[in-house]
């Protein structure tokens, strides 16, 4: 079965990291009868704690997103996908560095870098 609730999600995630509750306790800082409380659901953690144990559990932005919406709160973490409109400009920015620096220098250049290179040598 999936974990559903943040209780549930923080306790799947705590024990894919293999950690104890007293070691994630002394980790984020928050006490083990409070960690312990979250995980049963017998106190709602607030926004603050959420993000803080997401970052102690070094959790993937995806994963923090449903955290946090398990909780009652709202992702901060937009999720784009790479070939969308919004991240149009990055693949353009990459695509640019990707041939300047993969592709062979045309002749030209290649002699002129010959030629600085025989000049930093004396020659």
């Amino acid at each position: 079965m999936e974990p559903q609730t943040v209780g549930e999600l923080i306790r799947f995630w705590r024990t894919q990291r293999r950690l104890t509750q007293m070691e994630l306790a002394l980790d984020a800082n928050l006490s083990t009868k409070h960690l312990s409380f979250v995980e049963t659901g017998r106190s709602r953690p607030s926004r603050q704690l959420l993000v803080h144990l997401a970052q102690h559990l070094d959790l993937p932005i995806a994963e923090r997103n449903r955290l946090l919406l398990a909780g009652g709160f709202a992702p901060p973490y937009l999720e784009q996908p790479f070939d969308g409109e919004m991240m149009r400009p990055l693949r353009e920015s990459l695509t640019r560095l990707a041939i300047e620096t993969f592709l062979p220098m045309d002749e030209r250049s290649a002699a002129r870098l010959g030629e600085l290179s025989g000049k930093a040598r004396g020659g």
